[in-house]
């Protein structure tokens, strides 16, 4: 009669760790996707501020003849907004006819 019963035992032990290890499968599959939807959505809103400036700049170009002098007069006086939490913008005028220098970088991009 033990002898069937240790059986029993180990089966259910089987099963229930092979329940642990499926469990924990699917967690890792499911944080590795958010992970991977997180970083995608990061590479849309940089390339997103990337349009939004280079719009900004060659509509004040457009408009008032001279390129920006720094980020803040984009920010006030056409409506450019991000996070600034996530991305810095590293703006430079190199003339008043010269495209500006822009660079943007993303904070904290480094895991």
């Amino acid at each position: 009669m033990v002898r069937f019963q240790n059986q029993k035992k180990s089966r259910k032990n089987r099963r229930v760790y092979l329940s642990i290890c499926v469990f924990l499968v699917i967690l890792l599959l499911f944080i590795s996707g958010i992970d991977s939807f997180s970083d995608s959505t990061r590479r849309h809103q940089k390339e997103s501020l990337e349009r939004a400036l280079n719009r900004s700049i060659v509509y004040c170009y457009a408009t008032e003849g001279t390129y920006p002098e720094s980020l803040e007069d984009l920010k006030a006086h056409y409506g450019l907004t991000y996070d600034e939490d996530l991305f810095f913008v590293d703006y430079q005028t190199v003339g008043a006819n010269i495209y500006p220098d822009v660079t943007i970088i993303e904070k904290g991009a480094g895991k």
